[in-house]
């Protein structure tokens, strides 16, 4: 990343073009409640560097948010609702915040650990969202057309923790991803086999799966 920045630098486009990295839930060690949130003993190091380096040249982190997989690896505490964004409550009170979606609350988790490693200005980037279509639990196409209907209209309000703020979000996937295999993903330090080839927004026929009012 530094020495990416320092060609750009040395073109005299530091401030038109920035130099990032996208990270998983995986460096987080303490996720609840998320003003708790905090980088986990094996990726602290890293990330206080990568978060300092973000600050100093005014740049974002991406982060790749997926409720659904946190969704599916604790179904008994987590309303289904919640991960949805169509709870129409306060789910989880953190001190002065309230989470009615646990996408917010997975994002202001990664805003409280930079927080505690001097990054609190650094801003986020949900470099990747989604829901399945198909393959697994709560996976449907009305779930996944709730969720993501959802995710592109929520995006300019912010999180409770940076009220007002919009949140730049990119949506995975354009095409579902016939030919690639399940694997095992790990997520909070849950491990689940992934369902990735049935993110898309369309099959690989360039047929919708389903449709997505983008604002």
């Amino acid at each position: 990343m530094q020495n990416v920045y320092n060609a750009i630098k040395s073109a005299g486009l530091q401030d038109s073009i920035k130099v990032s990295t996208s990270v998983a839930p995986t460096v987080i060690g303490t996720s609840y409640p998320p003003s708790a949130g905090s980088f986990s003993s094996e990726s602290s190091s890293t990330m206080t560097s990568i978060v300092g380096f973000l600050s100093s040249t005014e740049a974002p982190l991406l982060v790749n948010v997926y409720p659904y997989f946190s969704y599916i690896g604790n179904t008994r505490d987590i309303r289904l609702e919640y991960a949805l964004f169509t709870a129409n409550f306060d789910v989880v009170t953190d001190g002065q915040f309230r989470y009615r979606n646990l996408f917010d609350a997975m994002v202001d988790c990664v805003y409280a650990a930079m927080e505690k490693v001097g990054g609190g200005e650094v801003p986020i980037i949900a470099s990747e969202s989604g829901w399945p279509s198909a393959g697994g639990v709560a996976a449907t196409i009305d779930n996944a057309r709730t969720y993501n209907s959802n995710l592109v209209r929520h995006g300019g309000q912010g999180t409770p923790r940076r009220t007002g703020t919009p949140l730049e979000i990119y949506v995975f996937a354009m095409f579902n991803e016939n030919k690639k295999a399940a694997g095992i993903e790990q997520n909070f330090g849950l491990f689940y086999p992934n369902k990735q080839p049935n993110f898309g927004l369309f099959y690989p026929n360039k047929q919708p799966v389903y449709d997505v009012n983008f604002p």
